[in-house]
């Protein structure tokens, strides 16, 4: 088999060559791939509805190299602009729903081939040129040729699964993609079998043997109970039970998504299954072949989810797909070699990397630790939406790679298919798809009660809550420290020996104010009258992660995660409580305070004097009120009658720490002000630089 090259070695030439070859043999291999295709008009069909013409997909995995090599500053010039516009469209990510239906002007075939021979060119060039060091890390220019590499293998796959929906009278089978011929006329039973409980360690850590995509990289750990899993990949054979027993025209068996998919696709078996007289057929890459009944089903995960409905109500036993986690821990049982090892044999015993056939073969056929096909074959629905491990970084030359898939709607797939190459083959390796997509994909099913605990938030990209978050979590800029930290550390200095049982923290925004009094406070309340602020404090507090993305510059953004133990605040966390409130109008509840604070508050309230005026009720003798604010007073925010300082009264001046003495001061003695510095990043180069006052108040 081909070997994925290796980052580290001791010979940098070796390793030039090595990855020369890699990369020839990859890029010839995908243009075979296309030789399936005999009628140029085929390119220019849509195979799948949801997807681009074939035509782009062999132009764009050239482009994808030219567009990298530019961003990392390998290449000066483009090969050719305009192509490579047409073919930086998007890979299109749809669903039945948001259908793109614009027209392009593609090139032709002999354009396209013209275009990728140039890139073969200038890609092996570079190989020849461009200085090796050792190992390859992420700064390296070499990444970002593997990056090039690995992405052609992705589309290799993809591009596999179009062509079996293209009409077979324009494809000539061809002796580079064989068939398997192994089938039986019928499906060996399927059963359930045990795993004993495990510890699974996920994500790679620094530098790894092999190129990751960045999703791999991090750390999740988890302590698997004991579950019980099938013996084999859900055959064509069960499967079919499920159709016969009307499994597509019953909706009890789907869920909202499965039901709205099946209704729009008018699907009554897979898609793959070709029905003539009353029979079926399997569609492989260029052929119809008599129907393989032990081969796995290939479905989506739509319809594996019903299939485990249907099934956990026909035999009382309630089953589901896997999750990621309870994957990595059969692999783990089953004792499935690493990779290393099958290039140390020169073979696997594994369906994948097209080591065995260009299709998939009987689910018995290659069996580790008494299950069948826990790698290979056809890759395996989870049940795990998409997520990052902690600690998960993008890559800055592919930084929307994983981030997209991080909504919820995108299913991890595990184990790799019969065309499975490079990374994709990997057991390290994370993809992910639209539950409704096909790839060359089928699952197992376990009986199991293992709770997954993962967090699948997207990035908060509002230019206002992203602004905010990075403003209380992000790192500091200008030598300037971060703000809510400063100012809570200051107030603790005031609060010195006084009671420390409840605190306040009104207007709390993301809540960094908030659990930094927590180390301190028995109890901390916070609130805002932004919900959106709110909702992103709960998730943190809940999750013990947020993640947000800040604009850099024009459309390019910057992608941030904040793990509230990398600041040791997650124990604090289960001190803090959030509340959205109005300032101007809190509710009686809130009373009974060591301390409240009010963070760059005061210029922003509808009614400032009122808000303070309810505060001397609200804070126990001898506790503190602390006020931070720029004195920003605008009418947008605060009617002008409304200031309490800022203006002329009598023409005399009234400045904001006047109008607070005498709405506070009969309850309250001013011990200190101090100024308190923040910046706030809007993009990557423009930042405002502000001054706070810090005004600080003892209860009478």
């Amino acid at each position: 088999m081909l070997e994925v090259p290796l980052l580290y070695g001791d010979d940098p030439e070796a390793k030039r060559s090595e990855i020369k070859r890699y990369f020839q043999y990859c890029y010839r291999r995908y243009e075979s791939l296309f030789m399936l295709i005999t009628d140029e008009s085929a390119y220019f069909q849509k195979a799948d509805p949801l997807r681009h013409p074939l035509i782009f997909y062999y132009g764009h995995t050239a482009t994808f190299f030219v567009n990298k090599l530019k961003l990392a500053k390998l290449i000066d010039h483009r090969i050719d602009p305009h192509m490579e516009s047409i073919f930086a469209v998007g890979v299109d990510e749809m669903s039945w729903d948001d259908l793109d239906d614009r027209h392009y002007e593609w090139p032709t075939v002999a354009q396209t081939r013209a275009y990728r021979e140039e890139l073969y060119a200038l890609v092996t060039h570079l190989i020849d040129t461009l200085p090796m060091q050792l190992p390859i890390t992420w700064e390296s220019p070499w990444w970002v040729i593997l990056m090039g590499i690995e992405h052609e293998n992705i589309h290799l796959e993809t591009s596999s699964v179009l062509i079996r929906q293209l009409p077979l009278e324009v494809l000539t089978p061809n002796d580079a993609w064989p068939i398997s011929s192994q089938c039986k006329e019928n499906a060996p039973e399927n059963k359930l079998l045990g795993v004993p409980a495990g510890r699974v360690l996920l994500g790679k850590q620094g530098q790894d043997r092999f190129y990751g995509w960045d999703n791999e990289y991090g750390h999740h750990e988890a302590m698997i109970p004991a579950f019980k899993v099938s013996k084999y990949l859900v055959s064509n054979a069960e499967y079919m039970a499920f159709v016969e027993d009307d499994g597509y025209e019953d909706a009890k068996w789907w869920d909202e998504e499965g039901d709205a998919w099946r209704r729009y696709e008018k699907a009554a078996y897979p898609r793959f299954w070709v029905k003539k007289d009353d029979r079926f057929y399997l569609r492989t890459l260029a052929e119809e072949i008599p129907f393989p009944m032990d081969w796995p089903v290939e479905v989506n995960c739509l319809e594996a989810e019903a299939f485990c409905r249907w099934k956990s109500a026909k035999t009382g036993i309630r089953v589901q797909l896997p999750t990621e986690d309870e994957y990595a821990r059969l692999r783990d049982f089953a004792k499935v070699p690493e990779y290393e090892a099958w290039m140390a044999s020169g073979s696997t015993d594994v369906n994948i990397a097209l080591e065995k056939a260009a299709s998939s073969t009987p689910v018995d056929s290659h069996m580790h630790g008494g299950f069948g096909d826990v790698a290979g074959n056809v890759w395996q629905w989870t049940r795990t939406p998409m997520y990052p491990y902690e600690g998960f970084k993008v890559h800055p030359i592919y930084d929307d790679f994983t981030v997209p898939t991080y909504d919820g709607k995108h299913n991890l797939i595990k184990g790799g298919s019969w065309i499975s190459c490079g990374n994709l083959a990997l057991a390290q390796s994370r993809y992910a798809f639209r539950r409704h997509f096909y790839q060359h994909a089928g699952f197992r099913y376990v009986e199991s009660e293992y709770e997954e605990k993962i967090m699948t938030n997207a990035y908060t990209n509002d230019r206002i809550i992203a602004e905010y978050c990075h403003f209380g979590w992000g790192e500091n800029r200008f030598g300037v420290p971060n703000y809510p930290e400063t100012c809570v550390k200051l107030a603790l200095e005031y609060m010195g020996d006084r009671p420390k049982e409840r605190a306040f923290d009104v207007g709390c925004a993301i809540g960094r104010s908030s659990f930094e009094l927590a180390r301190a406070f028995d109890e901390v309340i916070g609130v805002d009258f932004s919900a959106r602020f709110i909702q992103e404090a709960l998730r943190l507090k809940e999750s013990g992660v947020l993640r947000y993305a800040v604009p850099v510059e024009g459309e390019i953004e910057s992608f941030h995660e904040v793990r509230l133990n990398k600041f040791g605040l997650e124990h604090a966390s289960k001190k803090v409580n959030f509340w959205q409130a109005d300032a101007c109008n809190l509710k009686p509840i809130f009373t009974d305070f060591d301390l409240v604070f009010a963070g760059n508050l005061i210029d922003r309230l509808y009614d400032p004097c009122k808000f303070l005026e309810s505060m001397a009720a609200r804070i126990r003798k001898n506790g503190l009120l602390v006020l931070t604010s720029p004195y920003t007073w605008q009418e947008e925010s605060t009617p002008k009658e409304k200031w309490i300082g800022g203006y002329k009264r009598d023409g005399e001046n009234v400045t904001t720490l006047g109008g607070l003495e005498e709405i506070l001061g009969g309850d309250f003695k001013l011990l200190d002000t101090r100024d308190v510095p923040f910046v706030i990043q809007e993009t990557a180069r423009k930042h405002q630089h502000t001054v706070a006052q810090m005004s600080v108040w003892e209860r009478r």
